[in-house]
């Protein structure tokens, strides 16, 4: 296990765990996390875990000409029940994402260090968040990092309506001009909508 010092460096991604755990310690600066995430690696850690770093191999993500849309989605899209809006409500995203409940999980991730951390990459304009609405309220939507090379990294996702997190991707994937989502690990619910493992030194050609 590699422990972090104030220098933003990681050892190489293949010095991971075979469960994707690279490293510890260290912090969530603005530099080390665009450091990070431009080398394929991301934090993820619960509130009282020192801050963890992960590169997981295979890779999970989703190449736009891959999106699977059902028919039931075609339906939701063509409705337009819903406003999709971009960067108009980052804070608002990333909170309602901390306070989801989630199957099997106890408490969140999104701790109050990491939400203080992403604000400060939105506001450089690296963080990003889609916001899906319903009659003027926020209804669901997604955040993650656009490191400006096409690449999106997806980081979580709410919904407090049916199908409103879902369209949230869909219009991020279609509408995005990214060559490649990355969804980090592997889930049903983005599997259905075609994402798929690839390798990480593939992914890793993405990134460079």
């Amino acid at each position: 296990m590699h422990f972090l010092s104030k220098k933003i460096e990681f050892p190489d991604v293949s010095e991971a765990t075979s469960d994707g755990l690279l490293a510890m310690g260290g912090d969530l600066s603005s530099e080390r996390l665009i450091h990070a995430y431009s080398n394929g690696i991301f934090p993820w850690y619960s509130e009282e875990e020192p801050i963890l770093w992960w590169s997981p191999d295979p890779r999970f993500v989703l190449f736009p000409q891959d999106l699977k849309i059902s028919k039931s989605m075609k339906q939701v899209l063509n409705k337009g029940q819903f406003e999709v809006t971009y960067d108009k409500a980052f804070v608002e995203v990333i909170n309602n994402c901390a306070e989801a409940k989630r199957e099997g999980q106890r408490g969140t991730w999104i701790t109050d260090e990491m939400i203080d951390a992403y604000i400060k990459l939105h506001k450089l304009g690296y963080a990003k968040s889609v916001e899906v609405w319903k009659n003027m309220t926020l209804v669901g939507g997604l955040y993650g990092i656009d490191l400006k090379n096409k690449v999106f990294c997806g980081e979580s996702m709410f919904a407090k309506e049916s199908n409103a997190s879902k369209l949230a991707f869909i219009t991020l994937v279609k509408y995005g001009d990214y060559k490649l989502i990355d969804c980090q690990l592997h889930t049903k619910h983005l599997e259905s909508l075609g994402a798929t493992n690839i390798p990480r030194t593939e992914f890793l050609r993405f990134l460079r």
